[in-house]
């Protein structure tokens, strides 16, 4: 097994799974490093469901996961890449998935990642994947960075894994702890700050202020246009990163998708003793309506994304406030 999953209490079905999208993702990673030498991995190959445009990586993975997933224990599969759902034949889980998250960072050799959340199948797609992100039995993100590595909870924590080039293998590390607290980053599109809704453009006017204005310390912005990415910063070494709905037509509620990557993100984050939100709400409380619905997203520690949602609740406190009123 390329896959070390001693010591945890997984069903066959659900360990049969993990192996699954591993092996998998050392085939992207092998295909991800011979970009250009062979084909281009970042042309354009038309525009998915969502709207986004997709690039040939997006494909080359999502089929790549499909093939995989056959004669396995997925029952419904959800994809964002694809317009609706698809049915296999059998089996007792339902996988919902961003095969290739952060496809613009394909032709800059920059961070990528695979992102994915199971739950348990019901009678339909619908009733497998429309429901709180609670229900979630796994959920997690495989990045295709320096190291290739895994990082996902089943509901007791968070684990990581990173692939050995020399076994083949999937080694188990130490589980991940608490988010730290204190970090003073923050990751958000500045680009857009124009059309950003007033309580998110006060929050990040008074990281901006550093030591002078609210805060009364120094922040420094990171982006990385990958959600995988931006998360493993975080888990590891603390920071809050937004992406807000705004002004744009078609951005009212941001671009990130609820289902395949905002749901598992916000149960690793939880997982790891942090908050994600859509700016006010708990992801994992809220219910996706449709399978390609999008959701804001703010994530980090609990003390920082409560302080985001008082900007938009109680703005008076929201800047003053310590972090052990909030």
């Amino acid at each position: 097994m390329s896959l070390d999953l001693d010591g945890l209490t997984l069903s066959p079905e659900l360990a049969d799974l993990m192996q699954r999208l591993t092996d998998t993702a050392t085939t992207l990673q092998r295909i991800i490093a011979r970009n250009g030498i062979t084909e281009d991995l970042s042309a354009a190959q038309g525009v998915n469901a969502g709207g986004d445009g997709q690039k040939a990586l997006d494909v080359i993975a999502d089929e790549a996961f499909k093939d995989a997933l056959k004669d396995s224990a997925v029952l419904y599969y959800a994809s964002e890449e694809d317009d609706d759902y698809i049915t296999f034949d059998g089996g007792n889980l339902a996988l919902a998935i961003d095969p290739l998250d952060g496809s613009s960072n394909i032709d800059v050799n920059v961070t990528i990642g695979t992102i994915f959340s199971v739950f348990p199948a019901a009678a339909t797609p619908e009733a497998s994947f429309l429901r709180k992100g609670r229900e979630q039995i796994a959920g997690g993100f495989i990045i295709y960075g320096p190291q290739l590595a895994l990082i996902a909870s089943f509901g007791d924590g968070v684990h990581k894994w990173v692939f050995d080039p020399d076994t083949g293998r999937f080694e188990r590390l130490a589980d991940l702890g608490k988010i730290p607290a204190g970090k003073a980053e923050f990751a958000i599109n500045a680009s857009n700050a124009r059309h950003w809704p007033a309580p998110v453009k006060a929050y990040i006017d008074d990281l901006l202020a550093g030591e002078t204005g609210p805060r009364g310390k120094n922040y420094n912005a990171r982006w990385v246009a990958s959600l995988v990415a931006e998360t493993y910063r975080i888990l590891h070494r603390g920071g809050v990163f937004l992406y807000p709905g705004d002004g744009r037509e078609g951005y009212a509620r941001g671009r990130l998708r609820h289902l395949y990557e905002c749901a598992p993100i916000a149960m690793l984050i939880e997982q790891a003793g942090g908050a994600a939100t859509d700016g006010v709400n708990p992801i994992l409380d809220e219910v996706p309506t449709k399978l390609h619905e999008r959701t804001p997203l703010v994530f980090g520690p609990v003390a920082e994304v409560k302080r985001v949602a008082l900007y938009f609740t109680d703005p008076a406190r929201a800047a003053q406030a310590a972090d052990d009123q909030l």
